[in-house]
């Protein structure tokens, strides 16, 4: 089995790759949004990060590997769930990011970035 685990530094990393991500403080957790919309946090205490998802995804993760994600809430049609940095690969937390920013983002805006890819 290959190394799996990703750095805070390497997860900021991955969120230049999305267009329009802000980054806030919020104390003890950093907020991403996007156009103003939040789709994911970082607690860099506890290298961990929560990430929106579809319910359907978050029973799906949680139940498929829970050393990895927890759920962390649902809010209306999404569920959030927190994902453990030390514990996933990269490719994989980069698709987790760019779906839940997907989910978050105009329509406009995801299809020009996927156009651009």
């Amino acid at each position: 089995m290959w190394a799996m685990s990703v750095s805070v530094e390497d997860f900021l990393s991955m969120l230049d790759e999305l267009p329009e991500v802000q980054q806030s403080d919020g104390g003890s957790w950093v907020s991403l949004k996007v156009r103003g919309k939040g789709f994911g946090y970082l607690w860099e205490k506890t290298e961990t990060v929560g990430l929106k998802a579809t319910i359907e995804e978050q029973i799906a993760m949680v139940a498929e590997r829970p050393d990895v994600f927890e759920p962390q809430f649902t809010a209306g049609r999404f569920g959030w769930v927190v994902v453990h940095l030390a514990r996933i690969d990269p490719d994989e937390l980069f698709e987790l990011v760019t779906e839940a920013w997907s989910l978050t983002a105009p329509r406009q805006l995801v299809e020009s970035h996927e156009a651009g890819r």
